[in-house]
């Protein structure tokens, strides 16, 4: 199964995050089958791969809690087809 989820960057107190497909199985740092965004909580920054987001979820990637709630401020949902499940 594939999730969506955090992946740490960054120096010591200045975490940056990219947002990346990885196999559950796999640990935090583990090998990312794909990129597929940025964010940055100390200067509040998001930068989306929209279609890339899409075709996972689509597929049936999961995100994890924080990166849904990343992706529901950047609308990401509303652009999912209408038979495919909502995550609220």
């Amino acid at each position: 199964m594939v999730k969506l989820r955090l992946k740490r960057c960054g120096r010591k107190q200045r975490a940056v995050y990219r947002i990346v497909a990885i196999d559950v199985r796999c640990r935090r740092e583990g090998k990312d089958l794909r990129k597929v965004g940025f964010y940055d909580p100390i200067k509040n920054q998001t930068y989306l791969n929209v279609p890339a987001i899409l075709y996972f979820l689509e597929k049936g990637a999961q995100p994890t809690g924080t990166v849904k709630d990343i992706l529901r401020k950047a609308e990401v949902f509303k652009e999912l087809r209408p038979n495919q499940p909502k995550f609220n």
